[in-house]
């Protein structure tokens, strides 16, 4: 009995020694702190990480930390939703990257709507800057479902939690304007009727008869109308 509990003892003392003396290398292989001021992203490197891989100093220049994209709206009119989103991820503003932040410009003709959508990757905040919206949020099948909404004005704000479907649609009589800001570089986002009905390649139509309880012919209508994207 004494010969077997020493032995486990060894046993034990091995393994700790053996943690111990590459605990150092664990410890050099992450840290959960910047350490660095900016990583500037190289959008164009071969480098595959989860983000992207930073550009030399030397290279960043100092306009990475300044961006004039969404000092002007698109063209509200340019699809049939009646919107255009301005995006300023990290992929048109490389300074963001590894921040953790990035925004969106979104310009609203009357009666225009950012049709349901889903951000699965950031809780989104918002203000509106110019005309009349109602913002609606709809909770989980845990909340029942519930749609939380309410008319936003100019100067009024909102939070969208993450990966809840969303909307807005322009209630005023004149166009309409938002900027709304993500805890994520890359926020990512899926618009519900483009994903059900203008995958790549389609959802078997029988599918989204038995999800959708439609007949068929609806479902072919509905996949008509996004064969173009967004």
């Amino acid at each position: 009995m004494e010969y077997g509990f020493k032995t486990l003892a060894a046993g034990v003392v091995f393994i700790v020694v053996l943690l111990l003396q590459r605990a150092p290398v664990l410890v050099r292989a992450t840290d959960p702190d910047p350490l660095q001021d900016f990583c500037v992203a190289d959008l164009g490197s071969e480098v595959t990480v989860n983000g992207h891989a930073c550009k030399p100093a030397s290279a960043a220049g100092d306009e990475f930390l300044f961006s004039n994209k969404i000092a002007t709206g698109g063209d509200v009119n340019a699809n049939p939703n009646g919107s255009n989103v301005t995006e300023l991820d990290v992929a048109e503003w490389p300074g963001v990257n590894t921040l953790g932040v990035s925004m969106n410009r979104v310009d609203f003709a009357p009666g225009g709507t950012n049709p349901p959508h889903v951000h699965p990757r950031a809780t989104e905040v918002g203000v509106v800057l110019r005309g009349e919206l109602l913002v609606g949020i709809i909770g989980s099948l845990d909340s029942g479902n519930r749609l939380y909404s309410k008319v936003v004005r100019a100067g009024e704000t909102f939070v969208i939690p993450r990966g809840l479907m969303h909307f807005q649609f322009n209630v005023g009589k004149t166009e309409a304007t938002m900027i709304v800001s993500f805890n994520s570089q890359n926020p990512g986002i899926v618009f519900v009727p483009l994903t059900l009905f203008g995958s790549n390649p389609p959802i078997p139509t029988p599918v989204l008869v038995k999800a959708l309880r439609v007949d068929a012919g609806v479902v072919e209508l509905l996949k008509s109308k996004f064969t173009g994207g967004y």
